[in-house]
C-alpha cells in the first residue's frame, strides 16, 4: 500500500492509490517521512498575464488565467515555492529523484529554491513541442519548449534510481539525449468538459512514461503534489506504480478520479525493463570453455575478421606473442588503452557467419537464472 494517510480525507481511493484534495503543503505534510519513491511537480506557472491574449481573427485563446497560477509578487511566490519544495524534500526517500516542470516564467526561480534547500541537480531536460501554439501577438519567439529539473536529494545520495537501459531501449539503443521531442496533449487524449479543455496545462502521457520509466520501478511510490487532471497518476498505474495525487480544486480532483478508474495497468512481463548489464550475474569468459560453449584452441575474430587470436585452456587469448585477457588482447589489438572483450570479439558459427561471445555469455546467464 502507499504511505499512511493519517487523518487526512481521502477524496479518491484504490489499491494503487488515492487523491488528497486540499493545498499542497498541508498535505505533504501529513506524509510519512522518506516514504516517496518519485516525485513529480508540475507547479503553477506564475504567468503574470497582463490582459486577455487574441488570436489575430480576434478570438480568445483558452489559456491559462485561473486563481491558482496567480500570485501577488515574486516574493510570495518564492515563499510558496520553497514551502512545498521543503515537504516535497522530506518526504522523498534517499534513493528517490524529484521532477519539476515549468516555463521560462517559474523554472529559474525553482532551480534557485532547489538548490537552496539542498537538493542535487542532475539534469534539465528540455521538452520541445512538435505542435506548440504560436505567438499570436508577433512581438517573441514561438515558446516551443518547457524544461523539466531532475535532481537527486542531495549531493551525498547518489544511489538514486536511474533506468539507464530503459531510456536507451527507448530510444532505438541510443544514449537518452536531455532534449526530448514530444507533442502537446492533442486528440483523443485532451480531456474535456462542455466542448472546452477540462484542465489548461494537461502534460502529455507520453511526458510522464519517459519520467516514472527512467526514474522507478513496479511498485514504486509515485508522488504528484499538482495532480491537475491526472496525468501522472494514469500513467503510474498503468505501469504498475503505486501514486499519490494531491489536488486543491475539487473540479480538478473529480476529473482525475474519473480518468484513473479507468486505466487498466500493465502486468507482469509487460512491465519488465531493460537491465543494466552490470546488474547481471557475473560470467567470467572461462565459464564458456567450462560449458563447451568455445573449446581450447579455437580462433577469435573482431568484427571484420581482421584481427585473429587463439583461446587457450586457461581461457586467455594468444595473439602473436601477446597473451592475455579477452579485454587485454582486445585492446592491445587496436592499440586502445581499454576493451571491452565480451562486445569486440566474436567466433564463427557453423553458418559461416560470426556470432558474439557476449551473446554466449547471455546463454549462460540465462541457464544461471
Amino acid at each position: 500500500m502507499v504511505p499512511s494517510m493519517g487523518n487526512k480525507k481521502i477524496q479518491y481511493e484504490e489499491n494503487s492509490g488515492h487523491i488528497l484534495v486540499g493545498d499542497c503543503v498541508q498535505e505533504l505534510s501529513g506524509l510519512e517521512a522518506d516514504s516517496v519513491d518519485l516525485i513529480f511537480a508540475d507547479p503553477p506557472y506564475n504567468l503574470q498575464l497582463g490582459g486577455e491574449l487574441l488570436r489575430p481573427n480576434n478570438t480568445p485563446v483558452d489559456g491559462v488565467d485561473d486563481d491558482w497560477d496567480k500570485f501577488a509578487s515574486f516574493a510570495e511566490y518564492d515563499r510558496f515555492t520553497h514551502a512545498w519544495l521543503q515537504e516535497a524534500r522530506r518526504v522523498l526517500k534517499g534513493s528517490g529523484t524529484l521532477w519539476v516542470i515549468g516555463s521560462y516564467h517559474n523554472i529559474h526561480r525553482i532551480g534557485t529554491a532547489l538548490q537552496d534547500i539542498g537538493f542535487w541537480l542532475l539534469n534539465d531536460v528540455v521538452w520541445r513541442k512538435t505542435n506548440p501554439m504560436p505567438n499570436f501577438r508577433g512581438r517573441r519567439f514561438t515558446n516551443a519548449q518547457e524544461t523539466l529539473i531532475w535532481c537527486s536529494k542531495s549531493e551525498d545520495h547518489k544511489r538514486y534510481t536511474f533506468n539507464y537501459e530503459a531510456m536507451k531501449s527507448l530510444n532505438e539503443d541510443i544514449q537518452m539525449r536531455s532534449d526530448w521531442l514530444l507533442p502537446l496533449c492533442t486528440g483523443q487524449e485532451r480531456l474535456k468538459r462542455d466542448g472546452r479543455k477540462a484542465h489548461p496545462t494537461q502534460k502529455p502521457e507520453s511526458l510522464l512514461q519517459r519520467v516514472i520509466l527512467a526514474g522507478s520501478n513496479p511498485g514504486d511510490v509515485v508522488l504528484d503534489p499538482f495532480l491537475g487532471s491526472g496525468t501522472t497518476a494514469a500513467v503510474a498505474k498503468s505501469l504498475g506504480r503505486r501514486w499519490i495525487g494531491i489536488e486543491r480544486s475539487q473540479e480538478y480532483a473529480d476529473i482525475a478520479a474519473e480518468r484513473i478508474a479507468g486505466v487498466t495497468p500493465l502486468r507482469g512481463d509487460d512491465l519488465k525493463t531493460m537491465q543494466p548489464k552490470r546488474s547481471l550475474p557475473r560470467v567470467p569468459f572461462g565459464n564458456l570453455l567450462e560449458r563447451g560453449l568455445i573449446a581450447p584452441g579455437e580462433t577469435l575474430y573482431d568484427r571484420m575478421k581482421r584481427v585473429q587470436a587463439q583461446v587457450r585452456a586457461d581461457g586467455s587469448l594468444a595473439h602473436g606473442p601477446l597473451t592475455g585477457s579477452i579485454h587485454r588482447i582486445g585492446a592491445l589489438a587496436q592499440g586502445a588503452e581499454a576493451c571491452n572483450g565480451w562486445t569486440y570479439w566474436y567466433i564463427a558459427d557453423n553458418d559461416g557467419g560470426l556470432t558474439s561471445i557476449d551473446r554466449l555469455r547471455d546463454q549462460v546467464r540465462k541457464e544461471m537464472n
